[in-house]
């Protein structure tokens, strides 16, 4: 099963923890077939000194939507995250790990929604997503 994932942070050495994050997805949830560039971009729904680096890839996956959720969780955690918001409220990260589509489902669920029901207000996602869909 084909899904697009859209990684980023603002914290340490942002493209490092990016290329870090990328192999562990290669490791804990599924193939990566495409990887688009670097994306830098400043913070969307905070204020931050700190601008964002973000990526997105398409990955082929044996693993249901709800376990590729809880992979990208692991591997947040495995990273240095240890919460998604402060309060509801977003904030500065070390690395954060969204599921943009998987296949054409259509999910709506507490711990999921896909497709991700911000990513088309996003354009630190859907500019990187349009690069690789067009390679």
């Amino acid at each position: 099963m084909k899904a697009y994932l859209s990684l980023g942070n603002n914290l340490g050495n942002r493209e490092e923890m990016l290329d870090k994050a990328v192999s562990l997805v290669g490791e804990k949830a599924g193939r990566v077939l495409k990887r688009s560039s670097f994306y830098y971009s400043e913070p969307w729904g905070f204020r931050s000194k700190n601008s964002f680096v973000n990526i997105v890839i398409l990955i082929d996956t044996h693993l249901s939507p709800t376990e590729l959720l809880h992979a990208t969780q692991e591997i947040e955690f495995t990273l240095g995250r240890r919460k998604k918001s402060n309060n509801g409220v977003y904030e500065d990260r070390l690395i954060d790990i969204d599921i943009l589509t998987y296949e054409d489902m259509q999910i709506q669920t507490e711990e999921l929604t896909l497709p991700h029901p911000l990513m088309l207000e996003r354009d630190f996602v859907m500019i990187p997503l349009k690069e690789i869909q067009e390679k």
